[in-house]
């Protein structure tokens, strides 16, 4: 009773930005309260019911979609093949990327610590609301909606948002880093080339004094190379993040 009586709160004080969300994502909840849940982070429910439960269903939903999109795709792709493609596409920062890309995180409920602290534009955030929201999707209106909701934002441009990733000069930047700390430059090398020629899919190491910092893949070795050097300097900033709370 408690949590759906914060949720017809929600609901009520928040209508007029229910109304922009569903207008951006193309789909009308008959059950809105299913879309107060979605957007709401642990830290604006106290002791109710957040997000994390729509999120496990979003998650597995995508993954159905997304899988079965590969499936039709790539019918000449062995099952690692198609399972490294789809982990490029359903990734945290990935979704957080497409989340972003139509400001999902402005309709998050946040609690105002959490608010002020950046919450809005964590990846993890925004990528679990939007796996949030697939599940919503998916209860109020079936999998045919869901279906059309990761098409739109995800699968329709997938070969784009996996290009996207390279016009961020990540190299540059893990180079800068490596030779700010004194610890010699970062090496690249293929690990694998999945797929015939027409639709490979590069996967690539990079490592600095023989430890391997990250792997990424990609269409092009740019691509692959690009999303390795993230990775790693996503381990760095996660140290450096460590260090900073002992």
């Amino acid at each position: 009773m408690m949590a759906f009586s914060l949720f017809r709160r929600i609901f009520h004080k928040n209508e007029p930005s229910f109304k922009k969300v569903e207008s951006v994502m193309g789909y009308s909840f008959k059950d809105s309260q299913l879309l107060a849940r979605a957007l709401s982070h642990r830290s604006s429910v106290g002791g109710g019911v957040a997000n994390e439960r729509l999120e496990y269903l979003g998650d597995a939903v995508l993954g159905l979609v997304v899988s079965e999109f590969l499936f039709r795709r790539f019918p000449e792709y062995n099952e690692g093949n198609l399972t490294k493609i789809k982990a490029a596409l359903v990734n945290e920062s990935m979704l957080s990327k497409i989340a972003g890309g139509f400001g999902l995180g402005k309709y998050v409920f946040l609690s105002p610590e959490e608010d002020k602290s950046g919450g809005r534009l964590k990846p993890s955030i925004v990528a679990d609301a939007l796996e949030a929201v697939i599940g919503a999707i998916y209860l109020d209106g079936g999998l045919g909606p869901a279906f059309r909701f990761v098409n739109r934002f995800i699968l329709e441009d997938f070969e784009n948002l996996i290009k996207d990733e390279a016009t961020l000069n990540y190299k540059g930047e893990l180079l800068e880093r490596m030779q700010a700390a004194a610890k010699g430059t970062p090496r690249y090398e293929v690990m694998e080339e999945i797929g015939p020629d027409h639709t490979k899919i590069f996967v690539i190491s990079v490592s600095v004094d023989g430890i391997r910092m990250g792997t990424g893949q990609g269409m092009t070795k740019k691509e692959a190379e690009q999303r390795a050097a993230r990775m790693a300097l996503e381990g760095l900033n996660g140290e450096m993040k460590s260090e900073g709370q002992d």
